[in-house]
């Protein structure tokens, strides 16, 4: 904070002496926050981005929130059950709600792109959503679609068919921290129901031969037009910590001659041991950096050089390389032809600490 202070200082004091000769010297040497800020979004998509505002949505208790839906496919477990079956009880479903007009949603994701669509009796819509959403919004948007799609009709009977239990659920249980369009959906189905409406919901099981889902499920995967509709903060957020560390991993993997790297090619979290001494020795053995192999640059000394090889001393020698220790290698690990990453991974061997 006291460096900041006095660069900030600085800054500050040279824009106002001008002819100050120390002034070329005193530029600041970074970017502002808001530059690198601007920069960030921009490389990742981000500068033209709308969030979904924060609104306080209040649960009185003494109204009931959500509402229920339909799974005639509840007793039923999909990996045992034939498609056959799922269709006839589909078929039958139809027959008990057949004056209920359809309408099925479905949400689609890849690694490029995140869409939806709705099918209607007559007419179909698809949309691309910006690439940090979520598969649960895009399931949720779907959902809210198909609603408002509905309000603009004439009052009648509707039942709209999705194949994301999770996105039915959520609007089954409400609380504060609910998906916001989540929130959205439930205001617009409740003002349909004032309106005359009668609108039901159902979980269908996707990929079963259901026409309907079936031709949701295409649209969505070949939408084109894309909808500039705000996402949610916490889509951001993970959109923004999937993006840095890809970018991580893309630097991390050009550092070839980086002695950690010959162990660790993924940035993952790789568990500590119990015991805090042993962790510090496994983590100087991995990043190479140990008080024998190092010491001399500390003291102002020439590296050390093996006796019997005349090489430079380094974890990967001792451990690996150098033919005097095929023994204790032998001893240790079972095998004099091993390497580092076999020894020293995410999983690693208990000897190094008694070679």
């Amino acid at each position: 904070m006291i460096l900041q202070f006095f660069w900030r200082s600085i800054v500050n004091f040279t824009a106002l002496a001008p002819k100050n000769p120390t002034q070329p010297t005193n530029q600041p040497t970074n970017q502002s926050f808001f530059t690198r800020a601007s920069e960030l979004l921009c490389n990742l998509n981000l500068e033209v981005l709308q969030v979904v505002p924060n609104l306080k949505h209040h649960l009185t208790p003494w109204k009931s929130h959500g509402l229920k839906f339909l799974n005639p496919f509840k007793t039923f477990d999909k990996a045992n059950t034939a498609l056959e079956v799922c269709q006839q009880l589909f078929a039958d479903h139809r027959d008990i709600y057949h004056n209920f007009i359809p309408i099925f949603t479905d949400g689609s994701k890849s690694s490029l792109s995140t869409s939806f669509a709705c099918v209607f009796v007559n007419s179909t819509l698809s949309f691309q959503l910006h690439s940090s959403c979520s598969i649960f919004t895009a399931e949720i948007t779907a959902i809210l679609h198909a609603l408002n799609q509905i309000s603009s009709s004439t009052p009648d009977n509707y039942i709209i068919y999705s194949d994301s239990l999770s996105a039915l659920e959520s609007m089954t249980s409400l609380h504060r921290f609910s998906h916001p369009l989540t929130f959205n959906a439930l205001e617009v189905h409740d003002q349909l129901a004032c309106r005359g409406f009668s609108v039901l919901f159902c979980w269908v099981p996707s990929h079963v031969g259901i026409s309907g889902n079936q031709h949701a499920d295409n649209l969505a995967k070949s939408a084109t037009s894309s909808l500039n509709s705000p996402v949610p903060l916490n889509d951001i957020k993970e959109y923004v910590k999937i993006k840095l560390h890809s970018n991580w991993q893309s630097r991390w993997n050009l550092k070839e001659t980086n002695k950690l790297h010959s162990i660790k090619h993924l940035i993952t979290c790789w568990p500590s041991l119990p015991h805090r001494k042993l962790d510090t020795v496994l983590t100087r053995l991995r990043i190479g950096h140990t008080r024998f192999t190092h010491r001399h640059l500390l003291l102002g000394e020439p590296a050390s050089l093996c006796t019997a090889c005349q090489c430079q001393m380094t974890v990967l020698h001792i451990l690996i390389e150098c033919r005097q220790f095929n023994h204790q290698r032998i001893r240790s690990f079972h095998s004099s032809s091993i390497t580092l990453k076999d020894i020293l991974h995410k999983d690693p061997h208990p000897q190094p600490f008694t070679f």
